[in-house]
Protein backbone atom coordinates (compact mmCIF):
# COMPACT_ATOMS: atom_id res chain seq x y z
CA UNK A 1 0.00 0.00 0.00
CA UNK A 2 1.17 3.59 -0.99
CA UNK A 3 -0.19 5.38 2.86
CA UNK A 4 -2.41 4.18 5.81
CA UNK A 5 -4.68 7.37 6.15
CA UNK A 6 -6.19 7.44 9.98
CA UNK A 7 -8.92 9.49 10.90
CA UNK A 8 -9.62 10.24 14.47
CA UNK A 9 -12.61 12.16 16.01
CA UNK A 10 -12.50 14.69 18.92
CA UNK A 11 -14.13 13.15 21.88
CA UNK A 12 -17.07 16.06 21.66
CA UNK A 13 -17.74 14.10 18.28
CA UNK A 14 -18.43 10.72 15.93
CA UNK A 15 -16.88 9.73 13.49
CA UNK A 16 -19.59 7.58 11.57
CA UNK A 17 -19.70 5.39 8.15
CA UNK A 18 -20.71 8.82 6.31
CA UNK A 19 -17.11 10.38 6.95
CA UNK A 20 -15.71 7.81 6.23
CA UNK A 21 -17.08 6.91 3.07
CA UNK A 22 -16.76 10.39 2.42
CA UNK A 23 -13.37 9.72 3.01
CA UNK A 24 -13.03 6.55 1.00
CA UNK A 25 -14.74 8.55 -1.93
CA UNK A 26 -12.23 11.39 -1.98
CA UNK A 27 -9.33 8.71 -2.57
CA UNK A 28 -11.30 7.18 -5.36
CA UNK A 29 -11.84 9.97 -6.93
CA UNK A 30 -8.07 11.08 -7.69
CA UNK A 31 -7.18 6.92 -8.54
CA UNK A 32 -6.21 5.39 -5.30
CA UNK A 33 -7.40 1.92 -4.82
CA UNK A 34 -8.86 1.77 -1.01
CA UNK A 35 -8.90 -1.02 2.00
CA UNK A 36 -12.16 -1.36 3.39
CA UNK A 37 -11.83 0.64 6.68
CA UNK A 38 -10.07 -0.86 9.49
CA UNK A 39 -11.34 0.24 12.97
CA UNK A 40 -9.28 1.03 15.99
CA UNK A 41 -12.09 2.33 17.86
CA UNK A 42 -15.58 1.84 16.99
CA UNK A 43 -16.94 5.66 16.67
CA UNK A 44 -13.71 6.80 17.42
CA UNK A 45 -10.86 6.13 15.02
CA UNK A 46 -10.42 3.96 11.60
CA UNK A 47 -7.61 3.03 9.10
CA UNK A 48 -7.97 3.39 5.26
CA UNK A 49 -5.32 2.12 3.62
CA UNK A 50 -4.98 3.22 0.03
CA UNK A 51 -2.54 2.89 -2.90
CA UNK A 52 -1.67 5.31 -5.44
CA UNK A 53 -1.26 8.05 -3.99
CA UNK A 54 1.59 9.72 -1.98
CA UNK A 55 0.80 10.40 2.40
CA UNK A 56 0.66 14.19 1.59
CA UNK A 57 -2.06 13.64 -1.71
CA UNK A 58 -4.47 11.21 0.74
CA UNK A 59 -4.15 13.60 3.15
CA UNK A 60 -4.88 16.53 1.31
CA UNK A 61 -7.67 15.09 -0.58
CA UNK A 62 -9.33 13.78 2.81
CA UNK A 63 -9.18 16.71 4.83
CA UNK A 64 -11.05 18.90 1.86
CA UNK A 65 -13.83 16.14 2.30
CA UNK A 66 -13.97 16.14 5.58
CA UNK A 67 -13.44 19.96 5.78
CA UNK A 68 -15.59 21.38 8.85
CA UNK A 69 -16.18 18.34 11.15
CA UNK A 70 -13.96 17.78 14.34
CA UNK A 71 -12.20 14.83 12.72
CA UNK A 72 -8.18 14.51 12.83
CA UNK A 73 -6.41 13.65 10.05
CA UNK A 74 -3.13 12.05 9.62
CA UNK A 75 -1.72 9.94 6.73
CA UNK A 76 1.76 8.14 6.23
CA UNK A 77 3.77 4.92 5.07
CA UNK A 78 2.77 2.03 6.42
CA UNK A 79 6.13 0.96 7.76
CA UNK A 80 7.61 1.83 10.98
CA UNK A 81 4.15 3.38 12.46
CA UNK A 82 5.09 2.56 15.92
CA UNK A 83 7.85 4.45 17.72
CA UNK A 84 10.59 3.58 19.86
CA UNK A 85 11.02 7.24 21.01
CA UNK A 86 8.60 10.33 21.94
CA UNK A 87 9.88 13.73 22.37
CA UNK A 88 7.34 16.03 23.60
CA UNK A 89 6.96 19.70 24.54
CA UNK A 90 5.59 20.59 27.67
CA UNK A 91 3.56 23.60 27.68
CA UNK A 92 0.03 23.65 26.28
CA UNK A 93 1.47 20.05 25.20
CA UNK A 94 1.30 17.98 27.92
CA UNK A 95 -0.08 20.21 30.33
CA UNK A 96 -2.54 22.77 29.75
CA UNK A 97 -0.59 25.84 31.12
CA UNK A 98 2.11 28.40 30.10
CA UNK A 99 3.66 28.41 33.82
CA UNK A 100 5.89 31.54 32.74
CA UNK A 101 2.65 33.65 32.32
CA UNK A 102 1.22 31.74 35.62
CA UNK A 103 4.67 32.98 37.52
CA UNK A 104 3.94 36.15 35.87
CA UNK A 105 0.15 36.59 37.82
CA UNK A 106 2.48 37.16 40.90
CA UNK A 107 3.90 40.28 39.73
CA UNK A 108 0.53 40.96 38.12
CA UNK A 109 1.71 41.08 34.46
CA UNK A 110 0.14 37.90 33.01
CA UNK A 111 -1.15 39.33 30.12
CA UNK A 112 1.89 40.86 29.21
CA UNK A 113 3.99 38.59 29.69
CA UNK A 114 1.35 35.73 27.86
CA UNK A 115 1.48 38.55 24.78
CA UNK A 116 4.90 37.69 24.53
CA UNK A 117 4.53 34.04 25.07
CA UNK A 118 2.35 33.78 21.83
CA UNK A 119 4.41 36.06 19.30
CA UNK A 120 7.57 33.61 20.57
CA UNK A 121 5.17 30.24 19.76
CA UNK A 122 4.46 31.86 16.52
CA UNK A 123 7.78 32.73 15.48
CA UNK A 124 7.23 36.38 15.55
CA UNK A 125 9.87 37.28 17.92
CA UNK A 126 13.22 35.41 18.64
CA UNK A 127 12.70 32.69 20.96
CA UNK A 128 15.84 33.75 23.37
CA UNK A 129 15.14 37.11 23.89
CA UNK A 130 11.39 36.42 24.88
CA UNK A 131 12.43 34.06 27.52
CA UNK A 132 15.03 36.35 28.85
CA UNK A 133 12.61 39.49 28.68
CA UNK A 134 9.99 37.79 30.60
CA UNK A 135 11.90 36.32 32.87
CA UNK A 136 13.51 39.49 34.09
CA UNK A 137 9.94 40.71 34.80
CA UNK A 138 9.83 37.80 37.95
CA UNK A 139 13.27 39.82 39.12
CA UNK A 140 12.64 39.62 43.32
CA UNK A 141 9.68 36.61 43.26
CA UNK A 142 10.20 34.50 45.84
CA UNK A 143 11.58 30.82 44.75
CA UNK A 144 8.41 29.51 47.12
CA UNK A 145 5.79 31.14 44.42
CA UNK A 146 6.86 28.09 42.12
CA UNK A 147 5.38 25.36 44.86
CA UNK A 148 1.91 27.58 44.33
CA UNK A 149 2.06 28.12 40.70
CA UNK A 150 2.25 24.27 40.48
CA UNK A 151 -0.85 23.61 41.99
CA UNK A 152 -3.11 25.62 38.97
CA UNK A 153 -1.00 22.44 36.28
CA UNK A 154 -3.30 20.38 34.83
CA UNK A 155 -2.50 17.73 32.90
CA UNK A 156 -3.27 17.73 28.59
CA UNK A 157 -6.00 15.02 28.20
CA UNK A 158 -4.51 11.39 27.27
CA UNK A 159 -1.07 12.57 28.27
CA UNK A 160 -0.91 9.55 30.48
CA UNK A 161 -2.40 7.27 28.44
CA UNK A 162 0.10 8.40 25.84
CA UNK A 163 3.21 8.00 27.89
CA UNK A 164 1.92 4.63 29.49
CA UNK A 165 0.98 3.25 26.33
CA UNK A 166 4.45 3.99 24.63
CA UNK A 167 6.45 3.00 27.73
CA UNK A 168 4.24 -0.55 27.67
CA UNK A 169 5.31 -1.01 24.35
CA UNK A 170 9.18 -0.73 24.59
CA UNK A 171 9.12 3.44 23.92
CA UNK A 172 11.54 5.90 25.76
CA UNK A 173 9.61 8.91 26.23
CA UNK A 174 11.21 12.49 27.40
CA UNK A 175 10.18 15.68 28.01
CA UNK A 176 12.18 18.86 26.17
CA UNK A 177 10.64 21.74 27.17
CA UNK A 178 11.98 26.00 27.05
CA UNK A 179 10.13 26.24 30.19
CA UNK A 180 11.95 25.74 33.43
CA UNK A 181 13.12 22.59 35.07
CA UNK A 182 11.26 23.16 38.22
CA UNK A 183 8.90 22.26 36.57
CA UNK A 184 9.69 19.65 34.08
CA UNK A 185 11.27 17.52 36.91
CA UNK A 186 7.48 17.52 38.06
CA UNK A 187 5.50 16.99 35.02
CA UNK A 188 8.34 14.18 34.15
CA UNK A 189 7.65 12.48 37.65
CA UNK A 190 3.62 13.07 37.06
CA UNK A 191 3.18 11.31 34.11
CA UNK A 192 6.01 9.02 33.95
CA UNK A 193 8.56 10.49 31.29
CA UNK A 194 12.03 8.54 30.90
CA UNK A 195 13.80 11.93 31.25
CA UNK A 196 13.63 15.41 31.46
CA UNK A 197 15.12 18.47 30.26
CA UNK A 198 14.15 22.57 30.75
CA UNK A 199 15.69 25.82 30.96
CA UNK A 200 16.38 27.04 35.04
CA UNK A 201 15.78 30.34 36.52
CA UNK A 202 18.83 31.63 38.76
CA UNK A 203 17.82 32.18 41.76
CA UNK A 204 20.19 33.73 45.05
CA UNK A 205 19.42 33.25 48.47
CA UNK A 206 15.74 31.85 47.48
CA UNK A 207 14.54 35.00 44.90
CA UNK A 208 14.77 35.11 41.70
CA UNK A 209 17.19 37.16 40.19
CA UNK A 210 15.28 37.89 37.16
CA UNK A 211 17.91 35.82 34.43
CA UNK A 212 17.81 32.69 33.19
CA UNK A 213 20.62 30.17 33.43
CA UNK A 214 22.95 30.16 30.08
CA UNK A 215 22.39 28.27 27.86
CA UNK A 216 18.60 28.74 27.25
CA UNK A 217 17.54 25.53 25.91
CA UNK A 218 15.78 26.61 21.95
CA UNK A 219 14.70 25.21 19.09
CA UNK A 220 17.86 23.81 18.27
CA UNK A 221 18.41 22.42 21.40
CA UNK A 222 15.15 20.48 20.96
CA UNK A 223 16.28 19.12 17.57
CA UNK A 224 19.59 18.22 19.06
CA UNK A 225 17.57 16.65 22.34
CA UNK A 226 15.84 14.20 19.78
CA UNK A 227 18.72 13.32 17.67
CA UNK A 228 21.05 12.81 20.56
CA UNK A 229 18.17 10.62 22.07
CA UNK A 230 17.58 8.52 19.38
CA UNK A 231 21.51 8.06 18.84
CA UNK A 232 21.97 7.13 22.54
CA UNK A 233 19.37 4.61 22.25
CA UNK A 234 19.97 3.47 18.66
CA UNK A 235 16.63 4.20 17.51
CA UNK A 236 16.43 5.33 13.56
CA UNK A 237 14.57 8.71 13.24
CA UNK A 238 11.79 7.05 11.30
CA UNK A 239 11.31 5.20 14.71
CA UNK A 240 10.73 8.85 16.40
CA UNK A 241 8.23 11.05 17.35
CA UNK A 242 7.64 14.43 18.11
CA UNK A 243 4.87 16.73 19.24
CA UNK A 244 4.54 20.14 20.28
CA UNK A 245 2.66 23.21 19.57
CA UNK A 246 5.22 26.48 19.08
CA UNK A 247 7.56 27.51 16.79
CA UNK A 248 10.25 26.45 18.88
CA UNK A 249 9.26 22.87 18.13
CA UNK A 250 8.77 22.90 14.39
CA UNK A 251 13.40 21.86 13.61
CA UNK A 252 12.14 18.48 15.65
CA UNK A 253 8.47 18.04 14.17
CA UNK A 254 10.35 18.17 10.78
CA UNK A 255 13.20 16.10 11.59
CA UNK A 256 11.37 13.26 13.53
CA UNK A 257 9.82 10.10 12.01
CA UNK A 258 6.48 11.39 12.76
CA UNK A 259 6.42 14.77 13.83
CA UNK A 260 2.72 16.35 15.28
CA UNK A 261 1.83 19.74 15.61
CA UNK A 262 -0.59 19.56 18.49
CA UNK A 263 -3.34 22.08 18.85
CA UNK A 264 -0.69 23.96 17.34
CA UNK A 265 0.30 27.61 16.44
CA UNK A 266 -1.06 28.65 12.97
CA UNK A 267 2.49 28.88 11.51
CA UNK A 268 3.36 25.74 13.14
CA UNK A 269 0.05 23.79 12.01
CA UNK A 270 0.92 24.96 8.03
CA UNK A 271 4.56 23.94 8.29
CA UNK A 272 4.20 20.22 10.25
CA UNK A 273 3.79 16.75 8.81
CA UNK A 274 1.27 16.37 11.07
CA UNK A 275 -1.13 18.05 13.01
CA UNK A 276 -4.57 17.30 15.62
CA UNK A 277 -6.32 19.86 15.92
CA UNK A 278 -9.16 18.60 17.45
CA UNK A 279 -8.65 15.11 19.16
CA UNK A 280 -6.95 14.59 22.78
CA UNK A 281 -2.94 13.40 23.13
CA UNK A 282 -4.22 9.92 22.31
CA UNK A 283 -4.40 10.48 18.38
CA UNK A 284 -0.92 9.91 18.74
CA UNK A 285 -1.32 6.18 19.84
CA UNK A 286 -4.52 5.78 16.71
CA UNK A 287 -1.83 7.38 14.62
CA UNK A 288 0.95 4.75 15.39
CA UNK A 289 -2.05 2.06 14.53
CA UNK A 290 -2.71 1.28 18.40
CA UNK A 291 -6.15 -0.17 19.19
CA UNK A 292 -8.39 1.62 22.04
CA UNK A 293 -7.75 -1.94 23.79
CA UNK A 294 -4.19 -1.93 24.02
CA UNK A 295 -4.18 1.76 25.33
CA UNK A 296 -2.49 1.77 28.73
CA UNK A 297 -3.89 4.01 31.40
CA UNK A 298 -1.60 5.69 33.11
Amino acid sequence: MSAVVTLIAAASAVLDEQAVQAARASLTALGADTAKPDWLALDRACDIAEEGLVPEQAEAAVRRALDGLAIDVIAQKPSNRKKRLLVADMESTIIEQEMLDELGDYVGLKDHIAAITARAMNGEIDFKGAVRERVALLKGLNESVVDEVWQRATLMPGARTLVSTMRANGATCVLVSGGFRCFTERVRQWVGFDDDRGNVLEVVDGVMTGAVVEPILDKDSKLEALLAYAGERHVPTVETMAVGDGANDLPMLLAAGLGVAFHAKPTVAAQARARVDHGDLTALLFAQGYRIGEFVEG
